[in-house]
């Protein structure tokens, strides 16, 4: 089959984002699936393709995925209003796309929720199969967060989010919360799964990839390591207030080690400066061939999301996974199904949030416990390789997707 794929942020691995939609692309090319994926030029993201933009647009082949990129420069650091606007004309030229170009099923993945205006519009206009996978619930996550407060933009959106979720002939949803959520707004009978980040565990596993730490980090440093955005979903501040609690008790041993981007990294940056927070370091976001070599010289992986009820099951975040892959045990600051999963498979810290001096006592027990950390990192490679094989995930994510176009009891 030959399938249009919608992901405003892809990037291949030799971007600094996330690469599900490489991967599961890349899982329907093996599958003997022709694919094209349209985008945008995503700060973070690398799309493989070096030609100029001709009108706006650029396309090639990259590892045997047609990539069709639109001219449309996206980046965090960028206000409401500018963010919107890109997103909306991201969407509108994707429909002209999407009515144009011949293709047997239609796929559209969110963030933001307009990519899957394309897929509404084929859907309707065009009777072809639309698959449409959900990443993060929106309105419901930003309203929580207090970022959108706007009744009328709220409403717009719990209107596109109806309207996608009754449109789609089926749901992926990346964690139980977004398929409960997908749930109770779409048709009763329209097949959602679950198909969350995965495990890339033959990325992790290569033996050429060694440990590095950063200049300013010695190897008996303790090192706590968080890896992604730096945003206002983050809560990193929690990180910054146990960093002030472990200056105070004198473990210059513990190292907090930041990578990434985001809005609000330049004002962690300036607190810790501020506040003498000299544990703490802050890099620029590196290429995954590059983060991995840092994954490997740290002692525990963060998972970190501000206190906000509805992440706690309604989130699938890349770095957990990354994590996980690498064997690295995790300290997780809020409560939820990922949560649940490090005390169920002992391979990490599950804390409450709000608490910085449990989460200094926590940093503090990890780095006095060394050989019990150890274990609690081969439980995490176990965890992951039980569970988020990213091959597997891939597999069910083929079949899905051939199940929507071949079997016509699928609300064909």
């Amino acid at each position: 089959m030959k399938v249009i794929y919608f992901h405003q942020h892809f990037s291949t691995p030799a971007g600094s984002t996330g690469t599900r939609s490489y991967e599961m692309a890349r899982a329907l090319v093996k599958a003997g699936h022709e694919v094209t994926i349209v985008c945008g030029s995503y700060h973070g993201g690398v799309s493989g393709l070096t030609s100029s933009f001709k009108n706006g647009i650029r396309s090639g082949v990259v590892d045997g995925i047609e990539i069709i990129e639109l001219e449309l420069k996206y980046s965090n650091y960028h206000g409401f209003f500018k963010r919107s606007l890109i997103f909306l004309r991201f969407a509108l030229r994707s429909i002209k796309i999407a009515l144009g170009k011949h293709y047997d099923l239609i796929f559209a993945t969110s963030t933001p929720l307009t990519a899957g205006i394309p897929g509404i519009v084929a859907r309707w206009l065009r009777k072809k199969p639309f698959v449409f996978e959900v990443r993060d619930l929106w309105p419901e996550l930003p309203k929580a967060m207090g970022v959108i407060t706007n009744p009328i933009v709220l409403g717009l959106m719990n209107v596109l989010e109806w309207v996608s979720y009754r449109s789609a002939h089926a749901c992926i949803g990346l964690s139980p919360g977004i398929v409960e959520g997908i749930k109770k707004r779409a048709s009763r009978n329209t097949p959602v799964i679950m198909i969350p980040n995965g495990c890339d565990l033959e990325f992790f596993a290569d033996e050429g990839k060694r440990p590095k730490r950063p200049p300013g980090i010695s190897e008996e440093d303790f090192v706590a390591i968080f890896t992604g955005a730096h945003g206002i979903a983050n809560g990193l501040d929690a990180v910054l207030d146990a960093a002030v609690i472990l200056k105070k008790r004198s473990r210059e041993d513990i190292k907090l080690l930041f990578i990434g981007d985001g809005k609000l990294k330049p004002a962690l940056q300036k607190r810790a400066e501020k506040e003498k927070l000299n544990n703490c370091l802050f890099l620029d976001p590196v290429p995954k061939d590059t983060l991995v070599n840092y994954l490997k010289g740290a002692n525990i992986g963060l998972m970190i999301l501000a206190n906000v009820p509805a992440f706690y099951y309604g989130t699938s975040p890349n770095k957990f996974f990354d994590y996980l892959a690498v064997g690295l045990p995790i300290l997780n600051n809020y409560p939820g199904w990922l949560a649940e999963l490090i005390k169920k498979h002992q391979c990490g810290y599950a804390i409450e949030p709000d608490k910085p001096s449990l989460f200094a006592d926590t940093l503090e027990h990890a780095a006095d416990n060394q050989e019990k950390l150890k274990q609690m990192g081969k439980n995490a490679k176990n965890l992951g390789r039980m569970m988020f094989d990213r091959k597997n995930l891939a597999a069910e994510f083929v079949t899905f997707l051939e199940n929507v176009i071949y079997d016509p009891t699928k609300n064909m």
